[in-house]
C-alpha cells in the first residue's frame, strides 16, 4: 500500500517522490503514461488521474494525495484541469487523505507593486487565474483536508522554464534571445526542489490545512541578472538579450491561440512580480535555495544531456 500518490510526473511531482523515498516513504506515481523516477519505494501506474473512481481506487490508504499534474499547454487548462481537480477531491474524500495542491500566483491577477503575500486577495482577472481561483474554492467547499502551496516561476534541475525555452538556446547557438517581458524589473523565481519541499512539509502538518502558502524563494531578480548567472554558470558569454515590444505577442493571439493564452498573463513581466512567503518560512522554518546553487544545477543539468 503506497503511503503518498502522486499525480503528475514532472518537474514537482517526480521531486516529491524524490524527497519522500530518502524518508524511507512508499509512493505511489500516476501519469496517463506510467512514467517517473525509478526507485524500489516507488511504483509507477499508467492510469487517468482525472477518472475519480480509477483515481479513488488507486489512493486507496494513502495518507496524502499531491496534485502536481499540470497540462503542457495553457489552451488545455480549461478542458484538463477541472476533471482532474473533482477527482482528486473525490480520492481524498473517500479515504480521509490529505490533498495537497501545487498552486501558482495566477489566482492573484495584478497587484498593486506587484507585491503578494499569502494573504493577498485573490482578483484575477484573466480566464486561467479565474480558473485556479475557482479550483482552489473547490477544494475548501469540499469538506477535506487540503492545502495550496503557491510559487512563482521556476528554475532548478528539470525545470520547464526560462533557461531551457529561452536562455540555452541562445547561449547554444551564439544568437539573441527574444523575450516577452521587460528585461530590468525585479521577478521572484521558485527553486523546483523547494516546491518540492512545501508541499510535503505543509501536506504532513496540520496548521498548513485549509489555506493557501508561499513556497520560500529567492530574492528577487531581474531577466537580465538571471541571463547572466546562467551565461557564467555555464562558462559562456552573455547571452543577448532583446525585449519584443509587448504588443507583437497580443497582436499574434488575434489568430493563434497560444500567444493569446501567454498576452493574458504578461502583466508577471511587464511590472514587478514580488512573492513574499515570510509567513510561511517563519512557520514551517523553511528557507529558499540558494540562487545560484539552483543556476549551477539546471546548467548542469543542461550540459549532460
Amino acid at each position: 500500500m503506497a503511503e503518498h500518490v502522486i499525480i503528475g510526473a514532472g518537474s514537482i511531482g517526480a521531486n516529491v517522490a524524490r524527497l519522500l523515498v530518502e524518508r524511507g516513504e512508499n509512493v505511489r506515481i500516476i501519469t496517463r503514461g506510467g512514467s517517473g523516477p525509478e526507485h524500489p519505494l516507488i511504483e509507477r501506474v499508467a492510469a487517468d488521474a482525472s477518472d475519480p473512481s480509477r483515481l479513488t481506487e488507486l489512493a486507496r490508504g494513502a495518507q496524502v494525495i499531491y496534485h502536481a499534474a499540470n497540462p503542457p499547454s495553457y489552451t488545455l487548462w480549461e478542458r484538463l484541469l477541472p476533471p482532474l481537480q473533482t477527482a482528486a477531491i473525490a480520492a481524498a474524500k473517500a479515504d480521509g487523505a490529505v490533498l495537497a495542491l501545487t498552486g501558482s500566483m495566477y489566482a492573484y491577477g495584478p497587484q498593486p507593486g506587484g507585491r503578494m503575500n499569502e494573504h493577498t486577495p485573490m482578483a484575477a482577472v484573466g480566464h486561467k487565474g479565474r480558473l485556479r481561483k475557482r479550483l482552489w474554492e473547490q477544494a475548501l467547499a469540499a469538506g477535506i483536508r487540503t492545502v495550496d502551496v503557491r510559487g512563482s516561476d521556476y528554475i532548478g534541475k528539470d525545470a520547464n522554464g526560462i533557461y531551457p525555452l529561452l536562455i540555452e538556446p541562445a547561449l547554444d547557438k551564439g544568437r539573441t534571445a527574444w523575450i516577452t517581458g521587460h528585461l530590468d524589473l525585479p521577478h521572484t523565481f521558485t527553486v523546483n526542489t523547494d516546491m518540492a519541499r512545501a508541499l510535503t512539509t505543509l501536506a504532513s502538518d496540520e496548521r498548513a490545512w485549509g489555506r493557501a502558502w508561499h513556497v520560500p524563494s529567492p530574492p528577487a531578480i531581474t531577466i537580465r541578472e538571471l541571463a547572466r548567472r546562467y551565461a557564467v554558470a555555464a562558462g559562456r558569454p552573455p547571452v543577448r538579450l532583446m525585449q519584443m515590444p509587448r504588443f507583437v505577442m497580443r497582436t499574434a493571439g488575434l489568430v493563434v491561440p497560444i500567444a493569446r493564452e501567454m498576452a493574458e498573463m504578461d502583466y508577471q513581466w511587464y511590472a514587478p512580480f514580488l512573492m513574499d512567503a515570510t509567513e510561511t518560512a517563519r512557520t514551517f522554518d523553511l528557507t529558499a535555495t540558494d540562487l545560484d546553487t539552483a543556476v549551477r544545477a539546471e546548467v548542469g543539468d543542461h550540459t549532460r544531456v
